[in-house]
C-alpha cells in the first residue's frame, strides 16, 4: 500500500512539475439535470483532442460528471455509467430487482395509494420531501466516491484532478464552496433538486442544490485554482418569467439566485450544448451527449487557439492506473447507526453485520445486507459515509431517519357490476432493538367485508425473524344475480363469515423468497340455499364449521405487478392440515331434515406457477399459468357446504367475486398462456387462456344428493380479454370474461382498483 501510493505521489508530482511548465486549464460545468449530462460528451471531445485539464468543478449535474471525472473515470467510462439501466434506475428512484427485498413486504391488498403521518407533528414533519425514492441514488454515489474520499483523507486537492463543487446552504440562503470532506456527500447536496431529492445535512448545515444559489461557479473556479484558462460548459440559463399557474416554477423561482454566466478572464471559452433534452427526461441522455460532444468539437479551433499543450494519452492513462491502484479495497469493517438523537439503532446495525459476526463485509456482501435492511418499513431516510478507521478499514456509518410512525392506504375495487368494495388501513411503526407495527384494515361493501388487526415483530439479523399475531373477520355475500349498476340487485343466496385468529412466523430464503409457517383456530359459519328458485319464505341451510390449521408456504415472487403483471415469476407452495367439527342445520329447500354433526380431518396441498420467461420483445409479453391443489378433505353434510369449503378457482381475477360450483374441486390441475400487447406506455391489451381439468370433482344429483363424478370429467376452458391501462395508483380496465360454466357466459365489466382481500380461514 505504501509503495503503490509513493509512487502515486511521485508522478503526480512530476505532473505537477510540468504544469508549472505551461498554462493551466481550469473546465468549470454547470447544473441542469438530465441535460446536464451534456458535459460528458464536453469532456470526451477535450480529451479526443488531448486538451489537458487541470482542475474541475461543478454544481448539481455537473457536479456528478466533474466529480467521476476528478476520481479517475474517463469520459468514455461516465457515458457508459450514465446510460447504463443502473443510471435510469437511480434517476427515477427506483432499484433493480436483485435490490428488491421480498420478505419485508405486504401482503397483497387492495391498497391505491398511501402517505404516513409524524408522531409528533402530523403535518410539519408528514409532507413528502421528495419524489423520488434516493436510497439507490445515495448508496451508488457511495460505491463510487466514498472509498476515494476516505483513501485520500477527504481532501479533494488529492483526487486526481482538483477538485470543487458548490451546494446551497438553506437556512443561511448562501452557496457552500466544498474543498474537503466526504466526496459523496459533496456531489449528493449539490444534486438535491427542492422536490426531486430530500435534502441532506452536513455538519449540521442543511444542503440543497448548488444550482439555486450558483448554477456555474466559475467564481470558485477562479477564486481556488487560479487557473490560466477556463473552459466552460454552460446548459442552463437564468429564470424566464413563470406563470402565475406554474407552482413548481414559482417554487422554483422564489428560492433561485440569478446566476452570472460571463467569464471573469479574457483566457477562456464558453461551450453551450443546444440541447432540448429536459431537465427530468433522464431516458434521453444519449441526445445530451452528443449535443455536448458536437458542441466542443464546433468550438476545437478556438479551444486550441488558447491551449497550445497537448495531454499525453499515454501519461493519462498511467496516472488513472496509478490513482486507481492506490484506493482502498471496498471491504468494511464495522457499522455503526445513529438517529437525529445520536442513539445508537441496534436494529440497523446488527441487519446489516451482526454482533457475535466478525466477518468483513466486500462489496457484494455489503450491497446485498445494505439493500436488505433499507427495505423494512420501519426506516425513512438513510444516508451512507465511509470512515476510514486507525486500522486503515472502512466502516460504514448510517444516519437514520426513522420512517414516519402511522401509515394510511386507501383503494379497493368499484366496478360496473355489483362488487363495489373500499379498502382502508391504518398502520403504527415504531424501531427500536426490534421493529414493531401494530395495523388495522378494513374491506367494505355489500358484497364484501373485512376486519383484520395484527401486531407484528421482526427481530434484526443477518436472517431477519418476524413473528406476528392477527385476528381477522370476513364476509362474502353472493347475489342470486351478479348485476350490473342498471338493474336491481336480487336477494343473497349465499353468505359466508369467517372468524379466525393465529399467529404467524415468516423467514427469508433469499431477497425474494420467503417461508411462512401459519397457526390459525377459526370458526366459520355459511347461510346458503341448495336450489336458485327459493323464495322470501324459504330459510337457508345453516353450516357451522370450527377447528384448527396449520400451514407451511413456500412463495417467491418477482412479478412487475401486484395483479396484471406483465414481467418475472410467482411460485407459490403451499401445505395446510385442517381439523375440525362441522355442526349442519337444515332450511326450507334441503333435500334432508336432519342436523348433522360430523368431524373432519384433511391435508391440502396447493402449487402455483405464474411465469414471463421471456425477455420483453418490443411490445409483446408471453406468460404462463399453472394451479395444482391436491385435496383430502371430507364431504360435508350436503353439497353446497362441501363445495363452500373448497378452494375456488381464481386464476383469473373476476372469478374470485363469483361461486361457479363446476370450477371447484377437490383435485385438479389448471393451466394456461397469458398474452400481452403493449402498444404504449402504461397500456395493455391482454388475452388470458385456461384449460381447467379436474381430477376429483363432486357432482349433484337430480334428486338434490351428490357424489364423485367420474375422474376427469368436467374439463373446460375459460378466457378473458381486457383492455388496461396501468395508472398511477392503480389499474383502469375493461374486461370481458368467457366463463362456460357459468349461466351466463359472457361477462363484461368496466373496473378501477383491485380485486384483492384478506386471506381466507381455510379454503
Amino acid at each position: 500500500m505504501l509503495k503503490i501510493s509513493t509512487c502515486f505521489l511521485l508522478l503526480f508530482f512530476s505532473q505537477f512539475i510540468l504544469a508549472q511548465q505551461r498554462p493551466t486549464v481550469g473546465v468549470v460545468l454547470s447544473g441542469g439535470g438530465a441535460s446536464g449530462v451534456a458535459h460528458v460528451g464536453v469532456l470526451k471531445a477535450l480529451e479526443e483532442n488531448h486538451i489537458p485539464i487541470d482542475y474541475i468543478v461543478g454544481t448539481s449535474a455537473g457536479a456528478l460528471v466533474g466529480a467521476m471525472y476528478a476520481c479517475g473515470y474517463s469520459p468514455n467510462e461516465i457515458e457508459a455509467y450514465v446510460l447504463s439501466d443502473a443510471f435510469q434506475l437511480m434517476a427515477k428512484g427506483q432499484k433493480e430487482l436483485d435490490k428488491q427485498y421480498f420478505f419485508y413486504q405486504e401482503d397483497q391488498n387492495a391498497s391505491m395509494f398511501n402517505f404516513t403521518l409524524s408522531q409528533d407533528s402530523i403535518l410539519n414533519k408528514s409532507l413528502p420531501l421528495s419524489f423520488v425514492d434516493p436510497t439507490y441514488f445515495d448508496f451508488e454515489m457511495l460505491k463510487i466516491f466514498g472509498r476515494t474520499s476516505a483513501t485520500f483523507h477527504e481532501d479533494f486537492n488529492q483526487l486526481l484532478i482538483p477538485y470543487r463543487c458548490v451546494a446551497s446552504a438553506v437556512e443561511s440562503k448562501k452557496s457552500v464552496t466544498f474543498s474537503k470532506g466526504k466526496l459523496n456527500q459533496a456531489v449528493r447536496a449539490s444534486m438535491t433538486f427542492p422536490l426531486y431529492l430530500n435534502p441532506i445535512r452536513i455538519d449540521g448545515v442543511l444542503y440543497f442544490d448548488g444550482g439555486l444559489y450558483n448554477n456555474f461557479p466559475i467564481d470558485v473556479l477562479y477564486r481556488d485554482f487560479h487557473p490560466d484558462i477556463i473552459i466552460g460548459s454552460n446548459v442552463s440559463k437564468n429564470l424566464a418569467p413563470v406563470s402565475e399557474r406554474d407552482f413548481i416554477g414559482m417554487v422554483t423561482s422564489m428560492m433561485t439566485t440569478p446566476t452570472n454566466y460571463n467569464l471573469p478572464c479574457v483566457e477562456g471559452i464558453i461551450i453551450e450544448p443546444n440541447t432540448l433534452v429536459g431537465t427530468f427526461n433522464f431516458e434521453a441522455v444519449t441526445q445530451a451527449i452528443t449535443d455536448g460532444y458536437q458542441a466542443t468539437v464546433a468550438q476545437l479551433p478556438a479551444i486550441k487557439n488558447l491551449v497550445s499543450y497537448e495531454q499525453n494519452e499515454v501519461e493519462l492513462a498511467a496516472k488513472r492506473k496509478a490513482f486507481r491502484a492506490a484506493l482502498l479495497p471496498l471491504r468494511v469493517a464495522s457499522v455503526s447507526a445513529y438517529s437525529d438523537k445520536k442513539q445508537d439503532l441496534g436494529f440497523v446495525r446488527k441487519s446489516i453485520q451482526p454482533k457475535f459476526s466478525k466477518l468483513i463485509l466486500d462489496s457484494t456482501t455489503l450491497e446485498k445486507r445494505y439493500y436488505r435492511t433499507l427495505a423494512a418499513p420501519y426506516l425513512g431516510f438513510v444516508y451512507p459515509t465511509f470512515e476510514l478507521r486507525n486500522d486503515e478499514a472502512l466502516q460504514l456509518k448510517l444516519k437514520v431517519n426513522k420512517s414516519n410512525a402511522f401509515k394510511v392506504d386507501f383503494g379497493g375495487m368499484y366496478s360496473s357490476r355489483a362488487i363495489n368494495t373500499g379498502y382502508l388501513s391504518l398502520a403504527y411503526r415504531k424501531l427500536g432493538r426490534v421493529g414493531q407495527t401494530i395495523s388495522a384494515n378494513s374491506y367494505f361493501g355489500k358484497f364484501y367485508g373485512s376486519g383484520r388487526a395484527q401486531y407484528e415483530l421482526t427481530f434484526p439479523g443477518r436472517m431477519p425473524l418476524s413473528f406476528s399475531a392477527y385476528f381477522t373477520l370476513n364476509r362474502w355475500d353472493y347475489f342470486r344475480s351478479f348485476a350490473t349498476f342498471f338493474e336491481d340487485v336480487q336477494p343473497s343466496y349465499l353468505i359466508q363469515n369467517e372468524r379466525y385468529g393465529g399467529v404467524q412466523f415468516k423467514l427469508p430464503l433469499g431477497s425474494h423468497s420467503k417461508l411462512t409457517a401459519n397457526a390459525r383456530y377459526f370458526y366459520l359459519d355459511d347461510q346458503y340455499y341448495q336450489t336458485s328458485s327459493f323464495t322470501k319464505e324459504d330459510t337457508a341451510d345453516y353450516t357451522t364449521f370450527y377447528g384448527e390449521s396449520f400451514s407451511l408456504e413456500y412463495s417467491r415472487n418477482t412479478l412487475n405487478r401486484k395483479q396484471f403483471a406483465s414481467e418475472g415469476t410467482l411460485v407459490s407452495i403451499r401445505a395446510k392440515y385442517i381439523l375440525g367439527e362441522e355442526m349442519t342445520f337444515p332450511g326450507s329447500t334441503s333435500v334432508s331434515n336432519d342436523t348433522v354433526q360430523k368431524n373432519h380431518e384433511w391435508l391440502s396441498l396447493q402449487m402455483e406457477l405464474l411465469t414471463f420467461p421471456f425477455e420483453k420483445k418490443r411490445m409483446l409479453s408471453i406468460g404462463f399459468h399453472l394451479k395444482t391443489v391436491l385435496n383430502s378433505q371430507s364431504l360435508f353434510a350436503n353439497y353446497t357446504a362441501s363445495m363452500l369449503a373448497l378452494p375456488g378457482l381464481n386464476v383469473l381475477p373476476d372469478l374470485e367475486t363469483y361461486f361457479i360450483a363446476p370450477y371447484r374441486s377437490t383435485q385438479f390441475v389448471c393451466a394456461g398462456v397469458q398474452l400481452i400487447l403493449s402498444p404504449y406506455k402504461h397500456i395493455d391489451l391482454r388475452l388470458d387462456t385456461y384449460g381447467f381439468l379436474p381430477i376429483i370433482q363432486l357432482q349433484q344429483n337430480p334428486d338434490g344428493t351428490f357424489s364423485y363424478a367420474k375422474p376427469l370429467k368436467g374439463r373446460t376452458v375459460l378466457a378473458a380479454g381486457s383492455f388496461i391501462y396501468h395508472s398511477p395508483i392503480g389499474p383502469v380496465r375493461a374486461t370481458l370474461n368467457y366463463l362456460p360454466k357459468y349461466a351466463q357466459p359472457f361477462q363484461f365489466q368496466l373496473g378501477f382498483g383491485y380485486i384483492l382481500f384478506n386471506e381466507r380461514a381455510i379454503r
